[in-house]
Order: C-alpha cells, then structure tokens, then sequence
C-alpha cells in the first residue's frame, strides 16, 4: 500500500503558535489585572449582567450613606434639644420653688422684690432655651417652619412660626420640634377652671383665698362663668353662686367655713381665710396660654401682691406652672420617642448598607483563591508554550541542510 504524506507549512505553525502564546499572554495579562484590583468585573464588557447589579448597588449604598449622615444631623439637633428641655424642666422648678418661697409668712415686702429679680432672671433665661439653635444655627423649637428667632418678647411673647411637627419617616426624623405645643400651650387655672378673685382682688376687703380647685363630676361641668358672692351679717358668712351666663343663682345663703369645700356644678375648690362683705370669687372655663404668660402672671402676683390675694394668685401660678412644666417634659419625652427611633432607623440602615455591600461584592468581585490558583496555571501553561515554540523553531529543514 502506497503510503501518504502530510505536508504541513512551517510558516502555518508558527503562526498558530503565536495566536496561541498571544492568547494566553492576554489571559495572564488579564489575570493579572484582576488580581491587582481585586475584582471580577473590571469594566462592562467583561460582564454586562454583573456590572450592571454591582453599579446599583453602589449607587444605593451612596444614598444609604447620604441618608445616614443626615440622620447623624438630626441625631445631634434632637439631642439637643432634649438637653435643653431638661435645662428648661430645672429653671421652671427653680421658678416654682421661689414663687412658694415668696408666699410663706415670713417673707417681707423687701424680700419678695429680690424673689421677682430672681423670678425674671429665670424667666429670661427660658426664653432664651426657646429660642435655642442646633450647631447648624436653626432653631430646635421652630416647628414647621419658623424666623431665627421662633419666640419674639414684645409686651408678651409670641411665636413668630407655624405650629405642628413634620413626620417621620424610614430614613429620618424631623430635626426641630413642635415650639408652640411645647412653649405656648399651657391651660390656665387647674385646666379645666380657674379662680381669681372677682374685680383683680379689688373687691372687698377680705382675705379670703381658694386653691386650684378640681373637677368632681365631668359630667355636670357646663362650662360656664360662675361668681361666689360673700355676704357677712350679724358675724356669719355666707355665699352665692351666680351662673353668670345664664344669669341665675346656682346655691343662695350657703353657710361658709375655711377650709372647707364649695362644690357645685361637677367642679369644688376650698376656700379658706375670712372674707369681707362684698368679697367675691370669679371662676371661668380654662383657656390657653403661653408658658411665658404665666411666669409674667406669677412675678406680678409676687411683685404687687400680698394677704389673700397673694395666696390666691400663688395657688392659681402654682398650677399652671405644674401644667407648662408638664408641657416641657412631654416634649422631651417626645424628644426621647425620636431619639429612639434615630437608633432604629440607624440600625437598619446599618444593616442595608452590610446587604448592599454584600450584593456588590457577589456581582464583581474576585475569588482571590481561585484567581490565584488559574494564574499559576496559565502561567504554567504559557512557559510550557514558550519552551515547545522554541524547540519548534529549531526543526526546519534549513537548520538541516548545510
């Protein structure tokens, strides 16, 4: 059998031989960059699916982190303003404490003076944490929206701002709280009435005084304005309550003793002291006031007062003093409510940002082991290419022919 002969052309080989060492010289390169940066994906073409999942996550993570440092920003102004309520907790319990300093038997005339000092003092300095500001110079107490300076003193304060507070929501909290519930919404008398003596304590001469009173059936309140009338008559005391609305008696001759209650309509208080003929107790249904209000109603009341009178309007300051201070921690409280919630949303943000990361790391970046073990590999392989090319190179036939 005749045999056959296969020619191959040596410039065919070495080129296939080239292609192939070109080819794992790019592999190689290719590893080597990847190695170098790290990752999988160097750029689009090298994965479009997974370049794609790992630029949505980067962008999502530089919005989660946009987020957390507006969090911090709020974090910080809360806290703030928490601090500050507890500063404004502390001064109105100063003010309490002076104003019943100020009533107690012992107290003279000069005395209560350097009390009211002291009282505006305190009152000015509240003022001055309502109109507080966070690092960033914006009020902590502005509410919805509100000037630089939320509360103006101008005969009497005022809040110069919108009232409300805006919402949380998944990402943040708001960063001022609401001013005019904290500082501008305190009841007056115990919150549901108030007492004063009838004419500003002009009426008569006597001394009589009530406490805050309360309510004892909120069924029967009208609320309605009411007036006791005291009469006195061959030395007993007596009184009438007058519906000053409906203009009719309520209770007519009511034998009177100090110290004890008067109770009509739901509501009772006790009266105490001797009142004089024509004396007369105003009651009227609570209404709002700023808690700068009450503190300029009980300074006067320390200033210009003094007998039943000053016990009067230290009783009716006393509670209403109670209700802003109750006002104060409320806010704080809702201060401690946001606080709690930054912790939480920072949390979950924390662990969105950990999930994130992890996406964009499945989607790009390197087995670093694997990476390392195919480099030796191809690298292997390619010496191995270089040293059979060369060896090649050696078998033609004009190496042969001398």
């Amino acid at each position: 059998m005749a045999g056959f002969t296969t020619r191959i052309s040596s410039a065919n080989t070495y080129d296939n031989a080239l292609e192939q060492l070109m080819s794992r010289q790019s592999q190689l390169s290719k590893l080597q960059a990847q190695l170098s940066a790290s990752k999988r994906v160097l750029r689009p073409s090298d994965d479009p699916t997974a370049a794609a999942q790992a630029e949505r996550a980067i962008t999502r993570q530089a919005r989660v982190a946009s987020e957390q440092r507006s969090l911090e920003v709020q974090r910080n102004a809360i806290t703030v303003a928490e601090s500050t309520l507890g500063d404004a907790v502390a001064a109105v319990q100063s003010f309490r404490t002076l104003v019943l300093q100020a009533n107690s038997g012992t107290t003279s005339s000069a005395d209560r003076a350097s009390i009211a000092q002291q009282l505006v003092a305190l009152r000015d300095q509240l003022l001055g944490y309502a109109n507080a500001k966070d690092s960033n110079g914006l009020p902590l107490f502005g509410g919805l929206g509100s000037s630089a300076q939320p509360f103006v003193d101008g005969g009497g304060v005022s809040f110069d701002g919108i009232a409300g507070q805006s919402a949380s929501s998944d990402v943040g909290v708001p960063a001022a709280l609401d001013g005019f519930a904290t500082w501008m919404d305190v009841p007056t008398g115990n919150g549901v009435f108030g007492i004063a003596r009838a004419g500003g304590g002009t009426v008569g001469t006597g001394g009589v005084s009530t406490d805050a009173g309360q309510v004892r059936n909120p069924a029967e309140l009208t609320g309605h304005r009411y007036e006791v009338r005291f009469s006195v008559a061959d030395g007993l005391t007596t009184y009438d309550v007058v519906d000053l609305d409906s203009n009719s008696a309520v209770q007519t001759g009511q034998p009177y003793q100090s110290g004890q209650a008067i109770s009509f309509d739901g509501l009772s208080f006790v009266a105490s002291g001797t009142p004089a003929q024509g004396d007369a107790l105003s009651i009227t249904p609570s209404t709002r006031s700023s808690l700068f209000g009450v503190l300029d109603q009980a300074i006067a009341t320390v200033r210009e007062d003094s007998g039943a009178q000053l016990n009067q309007g230290v009783a009716q300051a006393l509670a209403q003093i109670d209700a802003g201070m109750a006002r104060l921690s409320a806010s704080r409280g809702r201060a401690g409510d946001l606080l709690n919630q930054v912790d939480n949303i920072a949390a979950r943000q924390e662990s969105r940002a950990v999930q994130l990361e992890s996406d964009r790391s499945r989607a790009e970046d390197l087995d670093v082991v694997k990476a390392l073990s195919e480099f030796q590999t191809q690298q292997t392989v390619y010496s191995a290419a270089l040293g059979s090319y060369a060896q090649i190179q050696k078998l033609s036939l004009f190496n042969f022919i001398s």
